[in-house]
């Protein structure tokens, strides 16, 4: 009887063993698999990061076309600026059509000057010298007090300048002027037109041949 109790408590010892090792099994298994959970939940922590910095990112580049099309919004108004009156330069003699009338008053020659070619300015006063051949050599006139404007001329536009001269009522035959040169403000090659003025002797003596700036007078 006594071997058989032992017996039986050897197995009932065995038996409590092995039960609490299937536990401690079971824990261990337990705790491996929270760990492995809790391992795959920092690649979606990490995921999640990386979605949120990659969210700001796309707002900044979102922000930047914007400023971009600002940027190209004021370059077209820079474009548009100068209400048309940007200019080439100076006028050139060779891109002026020129022509004369007589004005209004006795002793008044317009002289016109229209642009051919591109947008261009004159400002100041013309050169201009009266060809005769009762004389001994050109007369220039003479520049009038009046202030130089600046003119634009736009392609094919024309502006005009008054030249002054004593006419010839002395009753002889005077000084007949047949054709006069004109050189426009900052310019050194001039134009001949043909005209038909009487001028009386001596009329260069006190300056009474003048000439005022372009873009000044009747226009």
């Amino acid at each position: 009887m006594r071997a058989t109790k032992l017996t039986l408590t050897a197995l009932t010892l065995a038996a409590g063993l092995s039960l609490t090792a299937c536990q401690g099994n079971e824990d261990s298994a337990a705790g491996a698999s929270d760990s492995g959970a809790s391992s795959a939940a920092s690649p979606s922590s990490s995921s999640s990061s990386s979605s949120s910095a990659s969210g700001d990112s796309g707002t900044s580049d979102g922000t930047t076309p914007t400023a971009a099309g600002d940027g190209s919004a004021t370059s077209e108004s820079a474009q548009g600026s100068g209400d048309g009156q940007i200019t080439t330069g100076t006028c050139k003699t060779s891109n002026l059509a020129f022509d004369t009338a007589h004005g209004m008053a006795e002793g008044d020659l317009l002289v016109s000057l229209r642009n051919t070619s591109d947008a261009c300015t004159l400002k100041g006063f013309p050169g201009v010298d009266l060809r005769s051949q009762d004389a001994s050599g050109p007369l220039s006139a003479e520049r009038s007090g009046l202030d130089a404007p600046v003119v634009n001329l736009a392609n094919g536009e024309t502006t005009r300048f008054t030249l002054h001269y004593p006419p010839n009522n002395s009753g002889g035959s005077g000084v007949y002027v047949t054709a006069i040169e004109v050189t426009p403000p900052d310019e050194t090659h001039s134009k001949a037109l043909s005209v038909s003025l009487r001028l009386p002797v001596g009329a260069d003596a006190d300056g009474q041949v003048r000439v005022d700036p372009v873009g000044t007078g009747k226009q």
